[in-house]
């Protein structure tokens, strides 16, 4: 909705609020007129909601339901688990949590007011091993020990490999980082990681960067 001869009705129709050849449920429309009287024309708001003033003010007299009251106490409870879980807590937990208390509750409408506060709990992706070390062949030598300082640039580069989902599926990055500006000095990606990755990332550190001395390439046992 916006003042004006043009109001984008799909707009509101994305946010949830109508559905094509449904009417809107009142009481979320009157809701949605409160919220943003300040912005749009009572007026306006009314014919394109297709709902009348003199039911608006009748609404607001009235005051909230039984139902609405008791969603704003459940969020409020909910609103506090997600909190106190670090914004982790999903739907599941934070129902089994509710009901922990005592409360009777719905996992529906756990997660339909969940949605409403704009919170969401954290997936956790599957696991996915990125490098596996060949038994048979002999280890290089530690030149490193756990000490990443380097006292000037390319004089300790450090690699590893990890995975990204993106829109064309899992791809495997290979990075190579300079310990002493903390930049990324080579990489290269694949969506399979084959044996070269590693070396591709190298390569292109080496072409960039063109080191003048010697330079310690460390990465972990299998990379």
């Amino acid at each position: 909705l916006r003042k004006g001869p043009f109001v984008p009705w799909v707009s509101q129709k994305s946010r949830g609020l109508v559905c094509e050849g449904e009417r809107i449920d009142p009481r979320r429309g009157y809701a949605f007129m409160k919220a943003n009287r300040a912005r749009f024309a009572l007026a306006v708001m009314c014919r394109v909601l297709g709902l009348s003033s003199s039911g608006y003010h009748d609404w607001l007299r009235r005051g909230p339901s039984a139902r609405a009251r008791r969603d704003a106490e459940f969020k409020g409870g909910i609103l506090a688990i997600w909190i106190e879980s670090g914004s982790v807590y999903g739907c599941p937990r934070i129902h089994a949590a509710l009901r922990a208390r005592g409360e009777r509750v719905g996992r529906k409408r756990v997660a339909r007011l969940m949605g409403e506060l704009g919170i969401e709990g954290v997936t956790r992706r599957p696991f996915r091993g990125t490098t596996r070390r060949d038994a048979k062949a002999r280890p290089a030598p530690d030149l490193v020990r756990r000490n990443f300082s380097a006292e000037g640039p390319d004089q300790l580069w450090v690699a590893d490999i990890t995975y990204v989902r993106t829109w064309a599926g899992w791809l495997y990055l290979a990075v190579v980082l300079d310990a002493w500006s903390r930049r990324i000095v080579g990489w290269a990606m694949a969506p399979r990681m084959p044996a070269d990755l590693v070396g591709d990332a190298l390569t292109m550190a080496i072409t960039r960067r063109q080191p003048k001395g010697p330079v310690i390439h460390h990465s972990d046992q299998g990379s």
